[in-house]
């Protein structure tokens, strides 16, 4: 899983591993022990928040104006379709 050093905490790396999750934290800088992570991983995060800002820029998904589940997902889909189609 990857995060932000908002989410270094030992009980949510503790409670990640024993569902086995690997967690790809970067420690806090007010953290005693440097805590291990694969910077590689972590550095491609970044990824991940540019696809969510741009799902973000629709209104509806932004919003939320789908309560239903399945209405909701497929509006996702459809955005992620048109945004990212080559």
């Amino acid at each position: 899983m990857l995060a932000d050093r908002g989410y270094d905490a030992d009980w949510f790396r503790d409670a990640l591993e024993e569902k086995g999750i690997t967690p790809c934290i970067l420690g806090r800088k007010s953290r005693g022990k440097p805590v291990k992570y694969n910077r590689w991983k972590y550095k491609c995060r970044n990824r991940i928040k540019i696809m969510f800002g741009r799902l973000k820029d629709w209104r509806r998904v932004a919003t939320r104006y789908d309560r239903c589940p399945n209405v909701f997902f497929s509006t996702i889909c459809l955005a992620a379709t048109v945004i990212f189609w080559p």
